[in-house]
Protein backbone atom coordinates (compact mmCIF):
# COMPACT_ATOMS: atom_id res chain seq x y z
CA UNK A 1 0.00 0.00 0.00
CA UNK A 2 0.97 3.62 -0.46
CA UNK A 3 2.56 4.70 2.81
CA UNK A 4 -0.03 7.26 4.38
CA UNK A 5 2.62 8.46 6.76
CA UNK A 6 2.89 12.54 6.94
CA UNK A 7 3.93 15.41 9.22
CA UNK A 8 1.51 16.91 10.83
CA UNK A 9 1.53 20.18 12.45
CA UNK A 10 -0.37 23.00 13.96
CA UNK A 11 -2.30 25.02 11.31
CA UNK A 12 -1.54 28.39 10.59
CA UNK A 13 -2.95 31.10 12.57
CA UNK A 14 -3.63 28.42 15.46
CA UNK A 15 -3.40 28.85 19.33
CA UNK A 16 -0.29 26.93 20.68
CA UNK A 17 -2.54 24.23 22.24
CA UNK A 18 -4.27 23.86 19.03
CA UNK A 19 -3.72 20.06 17.89
CA UNK A 20 -1.15 19.30 14.70
CA UNK A 21 -3.10 18.17 11.81
CA UNK A 22 -1.60 15.85 9.13
CA UNK A 23 -1.25 17.47 6.07
CA UNK A 24 -4.25 17.80 3.38
CA UNK A 25 -4.23 15.17 1.18
CA UNK A 26 -6.53 13.10 -1.50
CA UNK A 27 -7.62 9.46 -0.84
CA UNK A 28 -8.57 7.36 -3.58
CA UNK A 29 -9.87 4.16 -2.10
CA UNK A 30 -9.98 0.72 -4.63
CA UNK A 31 -12.89 -1.72 -3.53
CA UNK A 32 -13.55 -5.50 -4.60
CA UNK A 33 -15.64 -8.16 -3.27
CA UNK A 34 -13.62 -9.71 -0.30
CA UNK A 35 -12.33 -13.14 0.32
CA UNK A 36 -12.41 -15.25 3.62
CA UNK A 37 -9.30 -15.20 5.99
CA UNK A 38 -8.68 -18.77 5.51
CA UNK A 39 -10.12 -22.09 3.61
CA UNK A 40 -11.36 -23.48 7.22
CA UNK A 41 -14.55 -24.06 8.25
CA UNK A 42 -14.94 -21.07 10.76
CA UNK A 43 -13.10 -18.52 8.20
CA UNK A 44 -15.32 -19.38 5.38
CA UNK A 45 -18.42 -19.37 7.76
CA UNK A 46 -17.67 -15.55 9.03
CA UNK A 47 -16.85 -14.65 4.92
CA UNK A 48 -20.44 -16.50 3.73
CA UNK A 49 -22.91 -14.94 6.55
CA UNK A 50 -21.20 -11.77 5.74
CA UNK A 51 -21.74 -11.82 2.52
CA UNK A 52 -25.14 -13.96 2.03
CA UNK A 53 -26.88 -12.16 4.55
CA UNK A 54 -26.18 -8.71 2.56
CA UNK A 55 -30.02 -7.94 1.35
CA UNK A 56 -28.21 -6.56 -2.04
CA UNK A 57 -26.91 -10.28 -2.96
CA UNK A 58 -30.05 -12.14 -1.43
CA UNK A 59 -33.03 -10.20 -1.46
CA UNK A 60 -35.30 -12.39 0.19
CA UNK A 61 -37.27 -11.13 3.76
CA UNK A 62 -34.68 -11.77 6.60
CA UNK A 63 -37.35 -13.80 8.52
CA UNK A 64 -37.47 -16.16 5.06
CA UNK A 65 -33.56 -16.35 4.45
CA UNK A 66 -32.27 -16.45 7.86
CA UNK A 67 -33.26 -19.44 9.34
CA UNK A 68 -32.57 -21.27 5.77
CA UNK A 69 -28.82 -19.37 5.73
CA UNK A 70 -27.78 -20.19 9.39
CA UNK A 71 -29.58 -23.70 9.92
CA UNK A 72 -28.94 -25.17 6.63
CA UNK A 73 -26.89 -23.02 4.53
CA UNK A 74 -24.29 -22.17 6.79
CA UNK A 75 -23.68 -26.09 8.49
CA UNK A 76 -22.55 -27.60 4.92
CA UNK A 77 -21.83 -24.52 2.09
CA UNK A 78 -18.40 -23.74 4.25
CA UNK A 79 -16.89 -26.74 3.88
CA UNK A 80 -17.16 -27.22 -0.09
CA UNK A 81 -16.80 -23.58 -0.64
CA UNK A 82 -13.18 -24.35 1.73
CA UNK A 83 -12.30 -26.94 -0.38
CA UNK A 84 -12.84 -24.59 -3.58
CA UNK A 85 -10.28 -22.30 -1.96
CA UNK A 86 -8.04 -24.54 -0.74
CA UNK A 87 -7.45 -25.76 -4.27
CA UNK A 88 -6.49 -21.94 -5.64
CA UNK A 89 -5.01 -20.85 -2.15
CA UNK A 90 -2.30 -19.03 -2.53
CA UNK A 91 -0.21 -21.07 0.55
CA UNK A 92 3.65 -18.76 -0.08
CA UNK A 93 1.50 -15.47 0.74
CA UNK A 94 -1.20 -17.31 3.42
CA UNK A 95 -3.97 -15.46 1.24
CA UNK A 96 -6.77 -15.90 -1.62
CA UNK A 97 -5.64 -15.12 -5.02
CA UNK A 98 -8.07 -12.31 -5.14
CA UNK A 99 -6.23 -10.65 -2.10
CA UNK A 100 -2.62 -11.32 -3.65
CA UNK A 101 -3.68 -9.60 -7.00
CA UNK A 102 -5.69 -6.79 -5.53
CA UNK A 103 -2.21 -5.81 -3.90
CA UNK A 104 -0.41 -5.71 -6.90
CA UNK A 105 -3.05 -3.73 -8.69
CA UNK A 106 -3.09 -1.18 -5.60
CA UNK A 107 0.53 -0.96 -5.78
CA UNK A 108 0.79 -0.25 -9.29
CA UNK A 109 -1.86 1.97 -9.17
CA UNK A 110 0.35 3.68 -6.45
CA UNK A 111 3.72 4.33 -7.92
CA UNK A 112 1.33 5.66 -11.26
CA UNK A 113 -0.52 8.25 -8.86
CA UNK A 114 3.01 8.92 -7.09
CA UNK A 115 4.48 9.30 -10.32
CA UNK A 116 2.01 11.92 -11.48
CA UNK A 117 0.79 14.13 -8.24
CA UNK A 118 3.74 12.84 -5.42
CA UNK A 119 2.30 12.74 -2.82
CA UNK A 120 -0.60 14.45 -2.83
CA UNK A 121 -2.53 11.34 -3.31
CA UNK A 122 -2.79 8.29 -1.14
CA UNK A 123 -3.69 5.13 -2.45
CA UNK A 124 -5.30 2.02 -0.69
CA UNK A 125 -8.03 -0.83 -1.46
CA UNK A 126 -10.71 -2.30 1.03
CA UNK A 127 -13.04 -5.30 0.59
CA UNK A 128 -16.85 -4.58 0.79
CA UNK A 129 -17.09 -8.61 2.60
CA UNK A 130 -13.74 -9.73 4.79
CA UNK A 131 -10.80 -7.99 5.60
CA UNK A 132 -9.58 -5.00 5.42
CA UNK A 133 -13.53 -3.57 6.03
CA UNK A 134 -14.27 -0.32 4.04
CA UNK A 135 -14.76 0.96 7.30
CA UNK A 136 -10.96 0.47 8.93
CA UNK A 137 -9.69 2.14 5.48
CA UNK A 138 -11.88 5.28 5.10
CA UNK A 139 -10.77 5.73 9.21
CA UNK A 140 -7.14 5.39 8.11
CA UNK A 141 -7.58 7.73 5.43
CA UNK A 142 -9.33 10.48 7.41
CA UNK A 143 -6.56 10.11 10.25
CA UNK A 144 -3.87 10.33 7.38
CA UNK A 145 -5.08 13.90 6.31
CA UNK A 146 -7.73 12.73 3.25
CA UNK A 147 -10.00 15.30 3.65
CA UNK A 148 -11.52 13.68 0.07
CA UNK A 149 -11.83 10.39 -0.99
CA UNK A 150 -12.81 8.87 -4.61
CA UNK A 151 -14.31 5.89 -3.55
CA UNK A 152 -13.25 3.59 -6.80
CA UNK A 153 -15.50 -0.23 -7.03
CA UNK A 154 -13.44 -2.55 -9.31
CA UNK A 155 -16.20 -4.02 -11.11
CA UNK A 156 -16.56 -3.05 -14.42
CA UNK A 157 -20.27 -3.23 -14.57
CA UNK A 158 -22.92 -1.82 -12.22
CA UNK A 159 -25.09 -3.88 -10.44
CA UNK A 160 -27.31 -3.80 -7.42
CA UNK A 161 -25.22 -6.92 -5.64
CA UNK A 162 -21.61 -5.53 -6.45
CA UNK A 163 -21.24 -1.98 -7.57
CA UNK A 164 -24.77 -0.62 -5.20
CA UNK A 165 -23.63 -3.09 -1.84
CA UNK A 166 -19.96 -1.78 -1.97
CA UNK A 167 -20.93 2.39 -2.24
CA UNK A 168 -23.38 1.12 0.46
CA UNK A 169 -20.92 0.63 2.91
CA UNK A 170 -18.39 3.26 1.97
CA UNK A 171 -21.46 5.58 2.72
CA UNK A 172 -21.68 3.57 6.43
CA UNK A 173 -18.35 4.13 6.98
CA UNK A 174 -18.86 7.80 5.91
CA UNK A 175 -21.74 7.82 8.66
CA UNK A 176 -18.98 6.99 11.14
CA UNK A 177 -17.18 10.13 10.92
CA UNK A 178 -16.89 13.19 13.23
CA UNK A 179 -15.67 15.14 10.14
CA UNK A 180 -16.87 13.55 6.88
CA UNK A 181 -14.70 13.78 3.73
CA UNK A 182 -16.02 15.11 0.82
CA UNK A 183 -16.87 11.75 -1.83
CA UNK A 184 -16.89 10.87 -5.42
CA UNK A 185 -17.73 7.34 -6.72
CA UNK A 186 -16.04 6.52 -10.17
CA UNK A 187 -18.71 5.35 -12.49
CA UNK A 188 -18.92 1.92 -14.11
CA UNK A 189 -16.77 1.79 -16.72
CA UNK A 190 -18.02 -0.98 -18.38
CA UNK A 191 -17.52 0.92 -22.40
CA UNK A 192 -14.60 3.08 -21.49
CA UNK A 193 -11.94 2.82 -24.76
CA UNK A 194 -8.95 1.91 -22.42
CA UNK A 195 -10.77 -0.85 -20.54
CA UNK A 196 -12.02 -2.52 -23.73
CA UNK A 197 -8.43 -1.91 -25.55
CA UNK A 198 -7.24 -3.77 -21.97
CA UNK A 199 -9.33 -6.57 -22.86
CA UNK A 200 -9.04 -6.66 -26.74
CA UNK A 201 -5.10 -6.89 -26.09
CA UNK A 202 -5.24 -9.97 -23.73
CA UNK A 203 -7.44 -11.46 -26.19
CA UNK A 204 -4.94 -11.54 -28.96
CA UNK A 205 -2.10 -12.37 -26.96
CA UNK A 206 -4.13 -15.68 -25.78
CA UNK A 207 -5.17 -16.24 -29.69
CA UNK A 208 -1.67 -15.37 -30.81
CA UNK A 209 0.00 -18.05 -28.41
CA UNK A 210 -2.80 -21.11 -29.25
CA UNK A 211 -1.65 -23.84 -31.54
CA UNK A 212 -4.98 -23.12 -33.42
CA UNK A 213 -7.08 -20.44 -33.02
CA UNK A 214 -10.00 -21.53 -30.63
CA UNK A 215 -13.40 -21.82 -32.73
CA UNK A 216 -15.46 -19.39 -30.65
CA UNK A 217 -14.45 -17.05 -27.84
CA UNK A 218 -16.97 -17.17 -25.01
CA UNK A 219 -17.44 -14.16 -22.59
CA UNK A 220 -18.52 -15.63 -19.47
CA UNK A 221 -20.17 -12.61 -16.93
CA UNK A 222 -21.05 -13.20 -13.28
CA UNK A 223 -24.99 -13.79 -13.16
CA UNK A 224 -27.71 -12.22 -11.44
CA UNK A 225 -31.54 -13.08 -11.08
CA UNK A 226 -33.51 -12.04 -13.90
CA UNK A 227 -35.67 -10.58 -11.85
CA UNK A 228 -33.36 -7.58 -10.71
CA UNK A 229 -32.90 -6.97 -14.54
CA UNK A 230 -36.75 -6.22 -14.78
CA UNK A 231 -36.79 -4.62 -12.02
CA UNK A 232 -34.14 -1.77 -13.81
CA UNK A 233 -30.75 -2.94 -12.74
CA UNK A 234 -28.56 -1.83 -16.15
CA UNK A 235 -26.00 -5.27 -15.34
CA UNK A 236 -27.12 -7.20 -18.35
CA UNK A 237 -27.41 -4.31 -20.98
CA UNK A 238 -23.85 -3.28 -19.70
CA UNK A 239 -22.45 -6.82 -20.08
CA UNK A 240 -23.61 -6.99 -23.31
CA UNK A 241 -22.51 -3.65 -24.69
CA UNK A 242 -18.89 -4.82 -23.81
CA UNK A 243 -19.20 -7.98 -25.21
CA UNK A 244 -20.19 -6.00 -28.70
CA UNK A 245 -17.44 -3.56 -28.06
CA UNK A 246 -14.80 -5.95 -27.60
CA UNK A 247 -15.66 -7.92 -30.58
CA UNK A 248 -16.09 -4.51 -32.82
CA UNK A 249 -12.49 -3.39 -31.46
CA UNK A 250 -10.88 -7.28 -32.52
CA UNK A 251 -13.00 -7.12 -36.06
CA UNK A 252 -14.32 -10.48 -35.31
CA UNK A 253 -17.92 -11.71 -37.06
CA UNK A 254 -21.07 -11.91 -34.25
CA UNK A 255 -20.27 -16.05 -34.50
CA UNK A 256 -16.96 -16.09 -32.78
CA UNK A 257 -17.81 -14.88 -29.78
CA UNK A 258 -20.89 -15.16 -27.51
CA UNK A 259 -22.37 -14.00 -24.19
CA UNK A 260 -22.87 -16.34 -21.07
CA UNK A 261 -24.02 -15.73 -17.43
CA UNK A 262 -21.97 -18.36 -14.55
CA UNK A 263 -22.16 -18.77 -10.97
CA UNK A 264 -25.93 -19.21 -10.74
CA UNK A 265 -27.47 -19.57 -6.81
CA UNK A 266 -30.40 -20.80 -5.48
CA UNK A 267 -34.00 -21.79 -7.28
CA UNK A 268 -35.07 -18.67 -9.68
CA UNK A 269 -34.34 -17.89 -12.74
CA UNK A 270 -30.64 -16.41 -13.39
CA UNK A 271 -29.70 -14.39 -16.66
CA UNK A 272 -28.81 -16.74 -19.56
CA UNK A 273 -27.77 -18.35 -21.26
CA UNK A 274 -25.68 -20.40 -18.53
CA UNK A 275 -21.96 -20.54 -18.83
CA UNK A 276 -22.00 -24.38 -17.72
CA UNK A 277 -24.62 -25.13 -19.84
CA UNK A 278 -24.16 -23.25 -23.30
CA UNK A 279 -20.18 -24.09 -23.40
CA UNK A 280 -22.02 -28.36 -23.33
CA UNK A 281 -24.19 -26.97 -26.15
CA UNK A 282 -21.37 -25.50 -28.13
CA UNK A 283 -19.72 -29.00 -28.19
CA UNK A 284 -22.74 -31.03 -28.29
CA UNK A 285 -24.65 -29.10 -30.87
CA UNK A 286 -22.49 -26.98 -32.48
CA UNK A 287 -19.43 -28.91 -32.81
CA UNK A 288 -17.21 -26.65 -31.21
CA UNK A 289 -13.87 -28.65 -30.45
CA UNK A 290 -12.38 -25.53 -28.88
CA UNK A 291 -13.64 -22.82 -27.37
CA UNK A 292 -11.52 -19.50 -24.93
CA UNK A 293 -13.27 -18.13 -22.21
CA UNK A 294 -12.76 -14.87 -20.68
CA UNK A 295 -14.46 -13.57 -17.83
CA UNK A 296 -14.70 -9.35 -18.56
CA UNK A 297 -17.22 -8.65 -15.36
CA UNK A 298 -14.16 -9.47 -13.16
CA UNK A 299 -11.25 -7.29 -12.31
CA UNK A 300 -9.20 -9.77 -10.61
CA UNK A 301 -8.78 -13.37 -10.82
CA UNK A 302 -10.89 -15.09 -7.45
CA UNK A 303 -12.88 -18.06 -7.10
CA UNK A 304 -15.48 -17.58 -9.62
CA UNK A 305 -12.94 -17.78 -12.46
CA UNK A 306 -9.68 -19.99 -11.40
CA UNK A 307 -12.20 -22.81 -9.25
CA UNK A 308 -15.75 -22.45 -11.07
CA UNK A 309 -14.17 -21.79 -15.07
CA UNK A 310 -11.02 -23.37 -14.59
CA UNK A 311 -12.73 -26.65 -13.54
CA UNK A 312 -16.65 -26.73 -13.30
CA UNK A 313 -17.42 -24.99 -16.56
CA UNK A 314 -13.97 -26.84 -18.08
CA UNK A 315 -15.84 -30.15 -17.37
CA UNK A 316 -18.92 -29.28 -18.74
CA UNK A 317 -17.59 -28.94 -21.78
CA UNK A 318 -14.90 -31.37 -21.81
CA UNK A 319 -17.60 -33.96 -21.26
CA UNK A 320 -20.00 -32.82 -23.83
CA UNK A 321 -17.05 -33.63 -26.12
CA UNK A 322 -15.31 -30.57 -26.18
CA UNK A 323 -11.31 -31.28 -26.69
CA UNK A 324 -9.51 -27.94 -26.30
CA UNK A 325 -10.10 -25.57 -23.74
CA UNK A 326 -8.60 -22.09 -23.02
CA UNK A 327 -9.06 -19.94 -20.36
CA UNK A 328 -7.96 -16.13 -20.79
CA UNK A 329 -7.09 -14.74 -17.33
CA UNK A 330 -8.26 -11.35 -15.72
CA UNK A 331 -6.70 -8.77 -16.38
CA UNK A 332 -5.15 -8.22 -12.82
CA UNK A 333 -2.11 -6.42 -12.85
CA UNK A 334 -1.65 -6.22 -16.90
CA UNK A 335 -0.29 -2.82 -17.47
CA UNK A 336 -2.68 -2.14 -20.33
CA UNK A 337 -5.48 -2.80 -16.89
CA UNK A 338 -3.09 -0.72 -15.09
CA UNK A 339 -3.17 2.51 -17.25
CA UNK A 340 -6.91 2.07 -17.90
CA UNK A 341 -7.56 2.13 -13.71
CA UNK A 342 -5.13 4.91 -13.52
CA UNK A 343 -6.56 6.80 -16.38
CA UNK A 344 -10.30 6.56 -14.68
CA UNK A 345 -8.58 7.88 -11.23
CA UNK A 346 -7.06 10.96 -12.71
CA UNK A 347 -10.60 11.72 -14.58
CA UNK A 348 -12.39 11.30 -11.58
CA UNK A 349 -9.87 13.73 -9.77
CA UNK A 350 -10.31 16.44 -11.91
CA UNK A 351 -10.67 19.64 -9.61
CA UNK A 352 -9.45 18.30 -6.87
CA UNK A 353 -5.64 17.74 -7.31
CA UNK A 354 -2.95 19.26 -9.96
Amino acid sequence: MHDATTSAKRPAHAPDDHPSLPRERVGVLLANLGTPDNYDYWSMRRYLNEFLSDQRVIDYPKWKWQPLLQLIILTKRPFSSGEAYKSIWNEEAGESPLMTITKDQTAAIARKMADRYGDKVHVDFCMRYGNPSTQSKVREMVEAGCHKILFFPLYPHYAGATSATANDQFFRALMQEKWQPTARIVDPYFGHPKYIEALAQSIERAYAQAEERPDILVCSYHGVPKRYLLEGDPYHCQCQKTTRLLRERLGWDKTEITTTFQSRFGPEEWLKPYTVDEVARLAKEDGKKHIAVCAPAFSADCIETLEEINEEIKESFEEAGGEKFTYIPCLNDDPAHIDALSQLIEENLGGWVS
